[in-house]
């Protein structure tokens, strides 16, 4: 999470489940954004399914990166280029079909856990657990 922006922070919890982060800030400052779900479009049967149905089998850190065989092997890996693990681009989400709600998983932290620094897709069938949406307007809350 100290490293370079845009590069990615896998790590283990539980001592079983890998989570995907994305390094958002500069070198030696803690800033991640956790992937906790994506929306299966294509490669769906090359994914490991797990128990979940196809619109969950990458829903919540733990399934995603099972879908998608992220493991601490990747760790590091820089997302901006091709690789083995890396961001492409797709259709462009308005900013009216985004929503925002309270971090989950995170009560520890007290009031930082009532931020609303989680995103999602309205409508998603993929979202790990369904959230109070509050809408952006211009990328700002309203």
């Amino acid at each position: 999470m100290f490293g370079e922006a845009g590069h990615a922070y896998v790590y283990l919890v539980y001592g079983m489940h890998s989570c995907l982060n994305v390094v958002t800030g500069p070198v030696d400052y803690p800033a991640a954004v956790l992937i906790r779900a994506v929306e299966p479009i294509e490669g769906i049967e090359r994914m490991v399914p797990g128990r979940a149905r196809r619109s969950q089998m990458a829903s919540g850190p733990g399934r995603l990166t099972r879908a998608l065989r992220i493991d601490l092997s990747l760790n590091r890996a820089d997302l901006c280029v091709s690789g083995p693990l890396f961001i492409e681009t797709g259709e462009p989400v308005r900013d009216v079909d985004v929503v925002r709600g309270p971090r989950i998983g995170v009560e520890y932290a007290r009031r930082w856990a009532l931020k609303p620094w989680r995103l999602g897709a309205r409508g998603s069938a993929a979202l790990s657990r369904p959230f109070q949406p509050t809408r952006l307007r211009k990328g700002r809350p309203s």
